[in-house]
């Protein structure tokens, strides 16, 4: 199986998106700083995305993952979709071995927080990076759903402006 990494922003009280699934209150991009994003991406040989959060980037203009080969996990076919870009269904595990035939070593789960729980849940997330923005939504999209699982931090990157990334595995 590929090693399936969740890159993911949170708020501090643990919600990934506001209310109407936007992300409009992570601070604004700030070219001197990456948050490690760099380095992160040159490790990444795929990308497995919701179809919400798919759709959602759509929005935003030019497809950000040029290059990347991007799976998105749907139900419904995509019309028109950027290149490298595929449609793809079935059971977590089953689009986890496709990946894996398909030879992506290292996989990112670019949002979609059910996609991430349904792939958590199944023991398929092999590492968490999560940047904490010091802010709270009060309500939104949590970052995890309600099943109990413990974790152990293997680092911990502090960036300007308060904001804290954690790496985190399976606790063993």
């Amino acid at each position: 199986m590929p090693h399936l990494v969740y890159y993911v922003a949170s708020s501090l009280d643990g919600y990934i998106a506001d209310d109407e699934g936007k992300v409009g209150w992570l601070p604004d991009a700030d070219p001197d700083q990456d948050f490690g994003y760099g380095e992160f991406i040159k490790n990444i040989d795929a990308l497995l995305i919701g179809r919400r959060t798919f759709d959602q980037v759509l929005t935003f203009g030019d497809w950000p993952y040029a290059g990347l080969p991007t799976r998105v996990w749907t139900r419904r076919p995509i019309k028109d979709p950027p290149e490298l870009v595929e449609a793809v269904a079935g059971s977590p595990r089953e689009v986890a071995a496709a990946l894996d035939d398909e030879g992506f070593d290292r996989v990112w789960l670019v949002g979609g927080a059910a996609l991430a729980e349904t792939l958590r849940r199944e023991g398929l997330i092999d590492e968490w990076i999560i940047t904490l923005i010091p802010l709270t939504l009060g309500s939104g999209i949590p970052l995890f759903g309600g099943a109990q699982e413990a974790m152990s931090i293997s680092s911990v990157e502090t960036y300007p402006g308060a904001i804290l990334q954690m790496h985190l595995r399976h606790e063993d």
